[in-house]
């Protein structure tokens, strides 16, 4: 595996950087954060702009996707980025108007861009299919950074999408969610060490102090190891054990902040698809919540003395 990106993947990247910076700001995000809702000017630039379907392109590869996936995450944009530009062209075969919801099939609780859906991925026992959504579905609040909500309960139907689509919504799934979890993780990482740079303590730069730069190494080293993961899935067409590989690091707890990190990681992945085999974590909900939150390294409390 060649680890160098080529001439055409640089200029890829460095489109939808141009793209991003043009129609990606904090305030923009933090807003519609705070209402639930998705980036729809977003996704319409993408997908006029091509890029969601850079996988099926003779000149371009899943690789270049990820490249994408991992771009809009790093960013912050509110869009179903891993599922428009992964997991729907590997099904279909195509783009898929959007958001994209994925869930299996008799689930009704929420999931992610649940209120906001125009299709679905249905997965079923032997079969996915792809159904058409004309009505909003319900949105729930949520704290895991990304719309989420209840589809509407008629999901009759659809287009059947072949005898393996099962094993594919798994393989690319997996991949989509690694990439975007990558991207979140690096805009992250990047945001911390701007902050640690700028925030000052006792006369300088808490960035400055030797234990702040032990964890943000560690920190490097993990959301670097994990790239190169999904980067090699992405290179050998999402085969099964690669990516199964790809998502270990991602579940992997680093010091105080794991437990969080592992909250948000299977969180993320129950708000996207609830119970396909194979593809959650067994942590569900606020009480799952609350037993990683008592996991966290607490404080030491100095022993009181009472005065004499």
């Amino acid at each position: 595996m060649d680890l160098e990106l080529n001439e055409d993947q640089r200029a890829v990247q460095d489109a939808v950087a141009a793209l991003l910076a043009k129609h990606v700001d904090l305030e923009t995000t933090t807003e519609l954060a705070a209402v639930g809702d998705f980036d729809a000017a977003l996704r319409v630039a993408l997908d006029e702009a091509g890029f969601l379907g850079l996988a099926l392109e003779d000149e371009t590869s899943w690789l270049d996707a990820v490249l994408l996936v991992e771009a809009v995450a790093c960013s912050g944009g509110l869009v179903d980025i891993g599922a428009a530009a992964i997991v729907g062209p590997a099904l279909c075969g195509r783009t898929v108007p959007g958001p994209i919801a994925v869930l299996e099939r008799g689930h009704r609780g929420p999931t992610r861009f649940g209120a906001h859906a125009r299709s679905v991925l249905v997965e079923g026992e032997d079969d996915v299919r792809l159904v058409g959504v004309a009505a909003s579905g319900e949105a729930v609040e949520s704290n895991f950074g990304w719309p989420v909500g209840r589809l509407p309960d008629d999901l009759a139907g659809g287009e059947v999408l072949g005898a393996d689509a099962v094993a594919r919504l798994h393989r690319f799934w997996r991949l989509a969610i690694a990439a975007e979890c990558v991207g979140a993780m690096l805009g992250a990482f990047q945001t911390t060490v701007e902050y640690v740079k700028q925030r000052r303590q006792f006369g300088r730069p808490i960035g400055s102090f030797q234990a702040i730069q032990h964890r943000l190494a560690e920190l490097s080293v993990l959301i670097e190891g994990g790239r190169w993961l999904v980067y090699e899935a992405a290179h050998f067409d999402a085969d099964p054990q690669r990516v199964a590989v790809a998502g270990a690091p991602l579940d992997r707890p680093a010091g105080a902040h794991g437990a969080w990190w592992r909250e948000w990681w299977r969180g993320w992945a129950v708000a996207g698809v609830e119970s396909a085999p194979g593809l959650t974590p067994p942590v569900r909900g606020a009480p799952a919540r609350s037993r990683l939150r008592r996991q966290q390294p607490q404080p030491q409390q100095r022993p009181q003395h009472p005065l004499p």
